[in-house]
């Protein structure tokens, strides 16, 4: 029998949660990652939340039910689940076990509270916080955006500047700053690969 070859460094899919305060830019640093053609499994979350103009379904999220979203989460279908200003969010466990078991990263973006669940569940899931440069900056992109009220952006705020308390629980933080998005995806795309050579690799369990 030949000994094993010490030149083989076996590559480990990667769970990559990109998480942060409304406005930082999640949606968009995803999107943007996809145009780059990255060979990613992007994690699709399932909502009970309204579709938004312009959103599509399977690709932005799972547009569910509330009767739907009960069903899969008393099935124990979903990985991470939260109420999030009162709307539901999860994530479908199969695609990520589909994907990681293909050898693909899979990418998911969900909020700070969804992140802290995902660490305690999956220890070795990569933490990256996407913010803006500043609260006056993260306020001009909510109002910008368009779908919420007055009241909701004040809450969205007060809701920012508690999550901005809870960075420490992250792996790496990447400043999204105005006009500079593809800087933000060029530090998310560094973060892994440098997590991909790591000695010890994270190895990720669901």
């Amino acid at each position: 029998m030949g000994e094993e070859n010490p030149y083989r460094f076996d590559v480990q899919p990667l769970l990559i949660v990109i998480s942060g305060p409304a406005g930082a830019g999640k949606d968009a640093l995803i999107q943007r990652t996809k145009e780059r053609g990255q060979p990613f499994h992007f994690v699709v979350t399932a909502t009970d939340r309204p579709q938004r103009p312009g959103e599509v379904h399977g690709r932005d999220y799972y547009f569910v039910t509330r009767e739907e979203f009960a069903a899969m989460l008393a099935s124990d279908e979903l990985l991470e689940h939260a109420v999030v200003y009162g709307q539901n969010k999860g994530i479908p466990k199969q695609q990520v076990r589909e994907a990681l078991a293909s050898g693909q990263n899979s990418i998911m973006r969900i909020d700070v509270q969804g992140a802290a669940t995902i660490h305690r569940l999956v220890p070795d899931a990569v933490l990256i916080f996407l913010t803006a440069s500043s609260e006056e900056e993260l306020e001009r992109r909510l109002i910008s955006r368009g779908g919420d009220s007055e009241e909701q952006i004040r809450r969205r705020i007060v809701m920012a500047r508690e999550e901005m308390k809870r960075l420490p629980e992250f792996d790496y933080v990447v400043v999204n700053h105005d006009c500079a998005l593809d800087q933000a995806v060029d530090d998310v795309l560094a973060i892994i690969r440098a997590e991909q050579r790591r000695v010890e690799p994270r190895v990720v369990r669901i």
